[in-house]
């Protein structure tokens, strides 16, 4: 079972696009938002190296996957959805 956690802040547009591709999927996905959450925006730099969101972290026992912006065909591959 994959584990999806997004970082995301409350005026992105990408973040908002990323979160309904997952509602349409029925991906269940954990969300953190950064501007809020200064430990959970401390933690996505750590993981992404950047700032900006939404970043989206697919891990699946001790592989991780991070996928930067809303990137469809990514999102795809890395949660195997046709």
């Amino acid at each position: 079972m994959k584990n999806v956690v997004i970082y995301t802040t409350p005026t992105c547009s990408f973040c908002k696009m990323t979160k309904e591709f997952f509602k349409e999927n029925k991906v269940d996905y954990t969300e953190y938002d950064v501007a809020a959450d200064q430990q959970k925006a401390q933690e996505m730099i750590d993981k992404s190296g950047q700032m900006g969101v939404p970043v989206i972290v697919i891990s699946e026992g001790d592989k991780e996957e991070i996928v930067v912006g809303f990137d469809e065909a990514k999102l795809k591959g890395g949660l195997d959805i046709k």
